[in-house]
């Protein structure tokens, strides 16, 4: 076992800590399980809190450009209240329950190119030091891997995702951020949209499913986002016909905005699904529809059929290599007191 070097306010000397994270993977809203490893340092310590960040690598919008930081999404007190003796080594179990929100950083194994990490935070002598990043690796709930394989089976392609920061108005949205995979249209669309962007906001009864199309310039005169929403249950995620269900979501959502030739995103009179604005507020209710059925690959062998590109390319902002190989690099900048050393 390595311990990583606590730097900053508790100075050489001090207790070092290492966090072993006890699953591959795990999807939103169930228990991330580990262990925090303490060492002892030089002599003892009291240990008052120990306490887990979850963080997200997000962009944000600003006047001068798109820029990237860290956002601290939920935080978790998992131990303290003891006395760390010179050179004791002793672990701390931990159970703690991801928000339903939190992104999706892989499917069937490959990574969509999002990055996440559990920050490790001890609180010793009225002093605060942070310590390991571990990056965390969440795969989808039944019901998101049925919605995105549906729509590799329609045709789509997976392009990238990334985290952004803000709202999406008229929905339950909890966290500061929302995902957006972006994806690249089947032929029949690809003169109409340039773009299709899918955002899951999950929460324990279900999930909204916002989906927003880039339209091309021309068809409308000009290009411009038209977005809507659909509430899905997590129940008989593996009984329904998906690629029919997502089929017409997409449908409505490009061909009702196109046969209007509105140029405003907010006319939308589909009485089947809800508009939203992001970053606005609004609101509105839900029900399924009908559509095609295609079959062909899907979105779990388009993503992986994508790796070999993914390694030497861009996804989301950032280097495919950093975020698989060092989660420390992934967030540069981020963790003020330095890297990581053996104690």
């Amino acid at each position: 076992m390595v311990f990583k070097r606590l730097l900053g306010s508790l100075g050489v000397g001090g207790p070092t800590v290492d966090t072993v994270l006890d699953h591959g993977t795990v999807p939103p809203g169930q228990a991330l399980t580990g262990h925090v490893h303490l060492k002892g340092g030089d002599a003892g310590f009291d240990i008052e809190q120990i306490t887990l960040e979850l963080v997200a690598r997000v962009e944000a919008e600003a006047d001068d450009g798109e820029h990237e930081g860290a956002v601290v999404f939920d935080r978790f007190t998992v131990g303290g209240g003891f006395r760390l003796a010179e050179g004791e080594q002793r672990s701390v179990p931990f159970s703690v329950t991801l928000p339903w929100e939190t992104p999706i950083t892989e499917l069937h194994g490959q990574s969509l190119g999002v990055v996440l990490g559990l920050r490790t935070e001890l609180a010793v002598a009225g002093a605060r030091d942070r310590g390991d990043l571990d990056q965390v690796h969440v795969r989808p709930l039944p019901v998101q891997e049925a919605i995105l394989e549906a729509l590799g089976q329609l045709g789509y392609g997976f392009k990238s995702a990334d985290l952004e920061l803000g709202r999406i108005g008229g929905t339950g949205q909890q966290l500061p951020f929302y995902q957006e995979i972006e994806l690249t249209p089947p032929p029949e669309y690809a003169h109409v949209v340039s773009e299709v962007e899918l955002t899951f906001l999950t929460n324990p009864d279900g999930m909204e499913v916002v989906l927003e199309a880039d339209k091309r310039g021309g068809l409308l005169s000009e290009g411009h986002d038209a977005l809507n929403r659909h509430v899905v249950s997590h129940e008989g995620a593996g009984h329904r016909d998906w690629n029919a269900v997502v089929d017409s979501w997409i449908r409505r959502l490009v061909e009702h905005h196109a046969s209007h030739g509105s140029h405003s995103p907010h006319a939308y009179d589909d009485p089947y699904a809800s508009h939203v604005q992001k970053d606005h507020h609004g609101g509105g209710d839900h029900h399924h529809g009908g559509g095609h059925h295609r079959s062909g690959p899907g979105m779990g062998t388009v993503v992986a059929a994508g790796a070999a590109g993914l390694a030497v390319g861009v996804v989301g902002g950032m280097v495919a290599a950093e975020v698989v190989d060092e989660i420390g690099d992934a967030f540069e900048g981020d963790e003020e007191d330095g890297g990581d050393e053996e104690a």
